[in-house]
């Protein structure tokens, strides 16, 4: 087998994996997808990832943060003309 074959066999395992997923997620309940969400809701807020600032303008303070942030690290280039 050559490295094409092989990489053309790797990928056709990962396109089944995928029609498989897909399969999965048509015929799940909504009692079942409810629980998956509510489970990865629970994961991000034990991990410390949820924001409790929703408003637009609490993420328009989070996006000046960061443009300041990067400023100040990055000095500013010569003009070029």
């Amino acid at each position: 087998m050559t490295l094409k074959d092989d990489l053309k066999a790797y990928q056709a395992g990962w396109d089944e994996v995928e029609a498989l997923i897909k399969e999965e997620r048509k015929v799940a309940s909504l009692e079942l997808r409810w629980r998956q969400l509510n489970s990865a809701y629970a994961m991000a807020r034990g991990l410390g990832l949820l924001r409790e600032d929703l408003s637009e303008a609490g993420v328009i303070e989070r996006w000046a943060k960061l443009k300041e942030k990067t400023a100040s690290q990055h000095p500013k280039a010569p003009p070029l003309f």
